[in-house]
């Protein structure tokens, strides 16, 4: 019986295309491309990566991800209210201006895993919602943007949303992710 191929970041990439593959089948189909991957190959990675995160006597999330990802490139201490975490940041070839971010609290808890902008890597100039293209922005670059931007629970595991007012004409939308990267923005109720 011959062992299955390691898993690493570009299996990771893949997992990430999967969730993103129900909003923006277009771009996961030219990003799966460049990675050279097959259709099949996207679905082997994402139930690789379930039966990881689902194993009874598996690694725990932040040991799954640095032995998935290697060691991150940088990491920092944050603090949050009153605890403090690392933020974890690693380099992924689909997306150079971004950094895959882990949130880790004390123990190693994982509390939050996203994609966020690269230290240094110029962010996107947002100011109205025809600024919000699909993969333009993260989360918290919209949040700022948009500020009072009201967070909303996503539709799944690892989808966010955010309410928020174009300040152009004052219409409501809610702006859509995936993994920390936006999806799709949709009308929003007044």
């Amino acid at each position: 019986m011959t062992a299955p191929a390691p898993f690493g970041p570009l299996e990771f990439q893949l997992v990430l295309l999967r969730r993103m593959a129900d909003h923006q089948p277009d771009l996961v189909e030219d990003a799966r491309r460049e990675l050279g991957a097959s259709l099949a190959g996207m679905r082997e990675a994402n139930r690789r990566w379930q039966a990881m995160v689902r194993a009874p006597r598996g690694r725990g999330a932040l040991r799954r991800y640095r032995s998935v990802l290697g060691e991150p490139e940088s990491s920092v201490r944050r603090a949050v209210g009153d605890l403090e975490c690392d933020a974890l940041l690693w380099r992924l070839p689909l997306w150079p201006d971004l950094r895959f971010e882990v949130t880790a609290g004390p123990g190693g808890a994982v509390w939050n895993e996203w994609l966020v902008r690269a230290p240094g890597a110029p962010a996107p100039d947002l100011r109205t919602a025809a600024d919000l293209l699909p993969w333009s922005c993260t989360v918290d670059e919209v949040d700022r943007a948009f500020a009072p931007a009201r967070p909303m629970e996503g539709s799944a595991p690892t989808r966010w949303a955010l309410a928020l007012t174009d300040p152009s004409d004052r219409r409501p939308w809610v702006a859509e992710f995936t993994w920390g990267l936006l999806q799709r923005v949709l009308p929003g109720r007044g």
